[in-house]
């Protein structure tokens, strides 16, 4: 579905990122991962990902000073990024939208595949509705 598009995720939690991982790589993308602020501001400027996944809380950077770093580069600042986050807050999710985020997912809240069609919408929104 994804047609070897590259996808970035970055969660420090091993087996929600590998649950991601997979269930992303089903879809036909090159998944990337990182474990941290700083590794995932290497990855999205060395390989400029279609889109990105990107948790809050994590060492070094948090999500929020990811997002700060990439809109605020030009060479990333068209990457859409969405928030997955345990963190289930209205300031939170205001605050991640005002950053440039093109959307708030609460991991707790949402099944794996949701965030799949939110991705699909992100990067092909023309066969996001099956059509192609």
């Amino acid at each position: 579905m994804f047609e070897d598009k590259v996808i970035l995720i970055v969660d420090d939690d091993p087996s929600l990122l590998e649950m991601y991982v997979e269930r992303i790589k089903v879809e036909g993308a090159i998944v990337l991962e990182a474990i941290d602020g700083e590794a995932a501001v290497r990855s999205a400027k060395d390989n400029h990902p279609a889109a990105i996944l990107l948790d809050i809380m994590m060492p070094k950077l948090n999500g929020f000073e990811v997002l700060k770093n990439l809109k605020s580069d030009a060479e990333t600042a068209k990457i859409p990024v969405i928030i997955l986050t345990a963190l289930a807050d209205d300031q939170k999710k205001r605050q991640g939208l005002a950053l440039g985020a093109a959307d708030f997912i609460v991991k707790s809240e949402t099944l794996p595949a949701d965030v799949v069609e939110k991705l699909r919408k992100l990067i092909a929104p023309e066969t996001a509705d099956g059509k192609i």
